[in-house]
């Protein structure tokens, strides 16, 4: 195999096979946590059974052909919202520890391609026959099946600057998927978002030139920006704007249920059902910033947050004692000690777990089971005590502008640091944990996501009253960090986004970080630390695009970066 090395300022930032060997398992690329960081090829570092990484494969195919035939419906008229209804439901169920369910996956196929054909009836026998064979295919057996996601897998790309662009246009729309899904649980849709769905995943099925792919993976940064407004703008106009909000860390006596993943209307319906049954709940992981929304602290029962971060699993379901609810991704591989009492709902599956199904119309999801079962278990094992603080979304934060601006006008703030993203299993992370550490008395972090837990719990201090963690909430809650900075820069009077006192040191694990680190580039934002490590999904000539243009970095060492970090270079 061929090593390539690619050099930024003289040191070597990027290292990958380029030429990658064809197996016969699967191939999957699309973490940070990727085996070798090129590519897992037997099975995932996830988890991911290689017969799930080739189901995956199919669906996304599956996805492309009902893309390619509802742009020929639009040249007609409108396409219904149940496509891409339909869209955003399986590719979000294609993230990365999401749905390990082989079965469902198949579902998931079957159902598109019955909607396929509804589309090909539209169209008729005679518009069809020219399209991308996407656009028609079909399996009759398991075998068949397996055989057609080997050949339309990611290396059915041989051009590897080609497949790059055309992956992280994939990957990036996924994150935009799993965000529109949740704004649209609330009711919240966008024209807009459901178009940019299927013309670019049409877009992959086309020999397009390399600018026309970048444009597109561009414009799926803008899309990203809008549909994480419409998310902000779902969630706070149902559950109010997040408040700066002191979460409880122990427990009480009482059972309890543990929630994860990050669907806020699941986490309303528990707590309406929970309500006097005296089952506590408590939030996991990505649902912590549940405990910041107004709407959801007239729950008695609502404790507040056990544990940290996703990977940390293994020992925290294992001590919570109480049945667990995964609302969405963020799922590592079950343990049979806990594997009666944890339940799956929404586009997250495992062999196994029992999946509370979607609700009907008009209707709540049914939690009775997982309530039922809580009386039964002990309360939690505490493994912690005391409070960390968060709920500074950009409605809190722009609330305390003047004071903010006053400190950062007489010194006492000299830089802000933007430390979002997703938090990982790999040792090399200390270094988010290590800088927040370093960093001088005189800045401040600004966070959203799971990478929050690397620093969240450290005794930082305030400047003036102002914490120096301040957490935003889940990952989709980064646009709060993009509203922050374009409201200071509006406020100091730049005409450059740059010209801030703001650096970017971002940690990124799965497809809606790609969502995120989209929506940065399309902002204008320059000069993103990236890490722990590059996605191997990007190709050299591709990285140099994002370097030459972007002035992308990898993250080097903290006594290195810090300093850099603080002059904003």
């Amino acid at each position: 195999m061929t090593q390539v090395l690619y050099h930024y300022n003289g040191k070597i930032i990027y290292e990958r096979e380029t030429q990658l060997k064809r197996r016969d398992d699967m191939f999957c690329y699309q973490c940070q946590e990727t085996a070798k960081g090129t590519g897992c090829t037997v099975k995932g570092v996830c988890g991911k059974e290689a017969v799930v990484a080739e189901s995956q494969d199919a669906l996304i195919y599956v996805l492309k052909g009902i893309a390619v035939l509802s742009e020929k419906v639009k040249e007609k008229g409108d396409v219904d919202k149940k496509y891409t209804d339909y869209i955003k439901k399986a590719l979000f169920a294609t993230i990365t520890n999401a749905n390990f369910d082989n079965e469902k996956i198949k579902e998931y196929i079957a159902e598109g391609i019955a909607l396929r054909k509804e589309l090909q009836a539209v169209l008729g026998n005679n518009a069809v026959k020219g399209l991308h064979a996407a656009a028609s295919w079909n399996y009759t057996s398991e075998v068949d099946l397996a055989n057609k996601a080997k050949s339309v897998g990611v290396l059915s790309t041989g051009n590897e600057d080609i497949r790059s662009l055309r992956e992280l246009l994939i990957y990036g729309l996924k994150g935009i998927a799993a965000y529109s899904e949740h704004a649209s649980v609330l009711g919240y849709d966008k024209t807009d978002i459901d178009d940019f769905l299927i013309e670019a995943l049409a877009s992959t099925t086309k020999d397009l030139t390399v600018d026309e792919m970048v444009a597109l993976v561009l414009k799926a940064g803008g899309t990203s920006v809008t549909t994480m407004a419409l998310l902000d703008e779902a969630n706070t106009t149902k559950y109010g704007n997040p408040e700066i909000t002191k979460v409880n860390i122990g427990v009480r006596s009482n059972p309890g249920i543990l929630i994860s993943g990050h669907d806020l209307k699941d986490m309303e319906e528990l707590l309406k059902q929970t309500k006097g049954t005296g089952v506590d709940v408590y939030t996991h992981s990505e649902m912590l910033p549940a405990n910041y929304y107004p709407a959801f602290k007239k729950y008695d029962n609502f404790v507040g947050n056990y544990g940290n971060s996703w990977w940390k699993q293994k020992e925290e379901f294992e001590s919570f004692n109480g049945p667990i609810l995964m609302t969405t991704n963020c799922i590592t591989p079950v343990q049979d000690s806990y594997k009666n009492r944890m339940f799956t709902t929404g586009v997250a599956g495992y062999p196994g777990l029992k999946h509370i199904p979607e609700r009907a119309k008009g209707k709540e999801k049914d939690f009775s089971e997982i309530i039922k079962l809580a009386k039964k278990c002990p309360a939690p094992k505490e493994i912690e005590t005391g409070e960390i603080v968060g709920g500074f979304a950009h409605a809190q934060v722009l609330a305390l502008a003047d004071k903010v601006v006053d400190a950062v006008k007489s010194g006492a703030i000299k830089r802000f640091v933007v430390m979002a993203g997703c938090d990982g299993r790999h040792k090399t992370r200390d270094y988010f944990t290590q800088v927040a550490e370093a960093l001088p008395k005189d800045s401040v972090i600004l966070t959203a996501g799971c990478a929050k837990y690397r620093y969240n719990k450290l005794k930082l201090g305030d400047i003036g009253g102002i914490p120096r963690v301040l957490d935003a909430g889940q990952c989709n809650d980064s646009y709060s960090l993009a509203v922050i900075a374009l409201k200071l820069k509006e406020v100091f009077g730049l005409d450059d986004i740059n010209k801030l006192p703001i650096s970017f040191d971002i940690a990124w694990y799965e497809q809606k970080a790609v969502a995120v680190l989209l929506a940065l580039l399309y902002l204008g934002v320059k000069g993103i630390r990236l890490g722990p490590t590059l996605p191997a999904f990007l190709s050299p000539n591709v990285v140099k695009v994002l370097v030459d243009n972007f002035n992308i970095k990898l993250i080097n060492n903290v006594q290195e970066d810090v300093p850099l970090i603080m002059e904003g270079k």
